[in-house]
């Protein structure tokens, strides 16, 4: 695939997308719960922030940014929302920055991409002494997806469904492939969790949870990682 229609794919998925809506949106604000847990003092650098909802977030922390960004149409919108934050329009295959990090933030990122090694290597050579990545995927052992392929709603777990399509996933994560991409990068996991404790769709959990509800699931994911909606890690060099 070329570089134009990589960036083609993303502009067109961002023109129609709908990730940080609704539950979803609830679950980046949880994601940011538990990154900030981990992120050091020092400069940040979020790759794919889409419609920079984690930017919000990331940004109260007052430490520098830099966002890069594959589709134009999101870009522009970044820029005007965050004048003090450096935003670059590439794909992160392209990406060369002259400094390092002390933080790399991946939120839903690497379900997206072609080759999920070559970027978490060069993530890798990005950061900081200390440094550290912060990722999280959507989790393939999820009880919504194990319930789905016991109705015949998924042929397997790992099945890309209308909504992977939509957002344009590869893939849909194990936490043994999660874990398995860090090691194969030479990245060393001090930390595998997981949150959102998610048995339904996310169109049956708007149309009937309040928010507290759905942040006691979020919170219970953390219980039970391994079938939580969300798998994160935190590595280093």
């Amino acid at each position: 695939m070329t570089d134009r229609t990589e960036q083609q794919r993303l502009q067109d998925i961002s023109r129609n997308s709908k990730y940080a809506f609704g539950a979803n949106r609830d679950m980046i604000g949880y994601s940011f719960v538990v990154f900030k847990r981990h992120i050091r003092a020092g400069a940040i650098l979020e790759l794919g922030p889409a419609e920079g909802f984690m930017t919000d977030h990331l940004a109260s922390l007052g430490q520098p940014m830099t966002i890069v960004e594959g589709a134009a149409h999101f870009c522009d919108d970044l820029k005007q929302r965050f004048p003090a934050i450096d935003v670059v329009n590439s794909l992160f295959e392209d990406f060369a920055p002259e400094t390092k990090y002390d933080n790399i933030i991946l939120g839903h990122v690497l379900e997206h991409v072609e080759n999920p090694v070559e970027i978490l290597s060069r993530c890798r050579s990005w950061l900081t002494e200390g440094g550290r990545i912060l990722a999280a995927v959507p989790n393939a052992r999820s009880l919504h997806r194990q319930a789905a392929v016991i109705l015949g709603m998924l042929k397997f777990e790992e099945q890309l469904n209308d909504a992977d399509l939509h957002h344009g996933h590869r893939r849909v994560y194990t936490p043994e492939t999660f874990r398995r991409d860090f090691i194969q990068a030479g990245l060393k996991i001090d930390i595998f969790g997981g949150y959102w404790l998610k048995p339904l769709s996310n169109g049956q959990i708007e149309k009937d949870w309040d928010a507290n509800l759905l942040n006691a699931f979020m919170i219970l994911g953390e219980r039970y990682p391994d079938i939580a909606g969300e798998i994160y890690v935190v590595a280093g060099r």
